[in-house]
C-alpha cells in the first residue's frame, strides 16, 4: 500500500509538471471555443472540435447524440470519469472580449474554461503511466432538457466503461479567484417546474358576477406559494418555489380572461420534501381555484435531482488540492441545479467549485451574466481540481484508506 500511496505522489508531481506544457495550447483553444459557442442540443461542432484535440490520445464514440466518450489508461477495471459540459447559453455577450461571440449565443456559464482544462488534462496524463483508467466525458445539454447526463447514463457509459467514480469541476464568481470548494453532502438543490393552469369562464370586466376572475385567483396563488413552502419544508432544509412567468389575457383591460397561467421553479434539497411540496402546491392551488368557482390543472416537470457530493472524494480531494498547492474555500452549496447529479446518483462522485474573477467588473457578474469572462487562468485551476479529483477516486479504486492531511480541519 506505502508503495501505491508513493506512486500516486509522484504522479501528482509528474503530471502537475505535464500539464504546465499544455496549458498554453489550452487556452488558445478555450478562446477558440469562446468565440463559437454552440446551445443544448447543436453543440456538433463543439464535440468534433474537442475530439480532434484528443483524437492523438483517445478513440471516441458518441454517445447522447451530440456528447462523446472514450477512455485512457489500463484496460480493464475501474475507472474514474472527468466531466465537462459542451453547451451555451441563448445570451447576447457584452464582454467586448477579442474572442467574443456574435452569433447570439455565449459561454455564459464558463463552459468554455471545463473543456479546455479537460482537453489539457486528457493531454497531459496521456503522456504518463495511469494507475487507473481516465474516463473524459464530453457531455451535452447541461442546460435544458433532457438532460445530457442522464442521456449518457442510459447509454450505458458507466457498466461500458467500468466508471467507478465521475469528478466535475465549475467556475464560480462566489469564491476566491482560483481557489476550490470540494465538500461532502448536498451541493445543488433538486430543480422541478410547476405548472399551474386555472381555468374558468371568460367575461365582460363590468359583469363579475357572470364570470371566474382567473387573474384574481392566479394571483392568490402566486402569492400563497411561498407560504406553502414555509408550512410544508423544515426550515433547517432549504426549500424554495419562485415564480418566473405568471400570465393572463391578451392585452384588454375590460375582458376576463378565461385561462390564466403560472410557470414555478421548485427548488428542494430533500427527496421527501420534493414530493410533498408538490402535493401541498396541488392542494393549494384547487382549494384557491375552487373558491373562485374555476379549476386548477397542477402540473411538475421533474428534473435533477439534487446533488450530493460523496464524503470521502470530498476529503481525499481537498487533501490533494492542498498538495498540488491549491487553495481550499468553504463549502459552496445552493439552491441552484446542475444535471452532474445524476452521476452522483449512479455512483460515488465529486463536483467541485473554482472561484474566477471577470477582469475590470465591479460588482462581479454572475453565471450567465453577459458579462461574464473568467480570465485565461481558470484553466489551469479547473484543471487541477479535475486532477485532484482523479486522484482521489484512484486512491477509493485502489482500496487505498484516506488519510487526512494537514490542511483538513474536519466535517465541513
Amino acid at each position: 500500500m506505502t508503495l501505491t500511496v508513493t506512486r500516486l505522489t509522484e504522479l501528482a508531481t509528474a503530471w502537475d509538471s505535464v500539464l504546465e506544457r499544455e496549458l498554453d495550447a489550452a487556452r488558445a483553444l478555450r478562446r477558440e471555443l469562446h468565440a463559437a459557442p454552440c446551445i443544448s442540443g447543436r453543440e456538433h461542432p463543439t464535440v468534433a472540435r474537442l475530439v480532434e484535440e484528443l483524437s492523438d490520445y483517445v478513440p471516441f464514440e458518441t454517445v447522447a447524440e451530440s456528447g462523446a466518450v472514450g477512455r485512457i489508461g489500463p484496460r480493464g477495471g475501474p475507472a474514474v470519469a472527468v466531466r465537462a459540459e459542451l453547451d451555451a447559453l441563448p445570451v447576447t455577450e457584452l464582454t467586448g472580449a477579442g474572442f467574443a461571440s456574435d452569433n447570439g449565443a455565449m459561454h455564459a456559464c464558463g463552459h468554455d474554461i471545463h473543456q479546455a482544462a479537460l482537453v489539457a488534462l486528457v493531454r497531459s496524463a496521456a503522456q504518463l503511466e495511469l494507475p487507473v483508467a481516465l474516463v473524459p466525458l464530453l457531455q451535452p445539454r447541461e442546460e435544458t432538457y433532457p438532460s445530457g447526463a442522464l442521456d449518457m447514463l442510459e447509454a450505458g457509459v458507466i457498466g461500458r466503461y467500468e466508471i467507478a467514480h465521475v469528478i466535475g469541476a465549475h467556475v464560480h464568481p462566489g469564491l476566491p479567484d482560483g481557489a476550490v470548494s470540494a465538500a461532502g453532502g448536498f451541493i445543488n438543490a433538486a430543480a422541478d417546474e410547476l405548472e399551474i393552469r386555472i381555468t374558468g369562464r371568460g367575461g365582460h370586466a363590468a359583469y363579475p358576477h357572470q364570470a371566474n376572475d382567473t387573474v384574481a385567483a392566479i394571483a392568490q396563488i402566486a402569492l400563497a406559494l411561498p407560504e406553502v413552502v414555509r408550512r410544508t419544508v423544515s426550515p433547517l432544509r432549504p426549500a424554495i418555489i419562485s415564480v418566473g412567468t405568471l400570465a393572463a389575457g391578451e392585452g384588454a383591460a375590460n375582458v376576463l380572461p378565461a385561462e390564466a397561467r403560472i410557470f414555478a421553479t421548485m427548488r428542494t434539497t430533500d427527496p421527501d420534501d420534493r414530493a410533498l411540496l408538490f402535493s401541498a402546491v396541488q392542494h393549494m392551488a384547487q382549494g384557491v381555484a375552487a373558491a373562485y368557482g374555476a379549476a386548477a390543472d397542477v402540473r411538475r416537470i421533474e428534473g435533477e435531482p439534487a446533488l450530493i457530493n460523496d464524503r470521502v472524494l470530498a476529503a481525499g480531494a481537498d487533501d490533494w488540492l492542498a498538495r498540488l498547492g491549491v487553495e481550499g474555500a468553504d463549502a459552496m452549496r445552493s439552491l441552484g441545479a446542475d444535471d452532474f447529479s445524476y452521476f452522483c446518483n449512479a455512483a460515488p462522485s465529486l463536483m467541485m467549485f473554482v472561484g474566477v474573477r471577470t477582469a475590470g467588473e465591479n460588482p462581479q457578474p454572475g453565471l450567465h451574466h453577459p458579462r461574464f469572462l473568467p480570465g485565461d487562468e481558470a484553466i489551469a485551476s479547473v484543471a487541477r481540481a479535475l486532477m485532484a479529483g482523479y486522484l482521489a477516486a484512484a486512491e477509493l479504486a485502489l482500496g487505498i484508506e484516506h488519510r487526512r492531511g494537514p490542511a483538513e480541519t474536519g466535517d465541513e
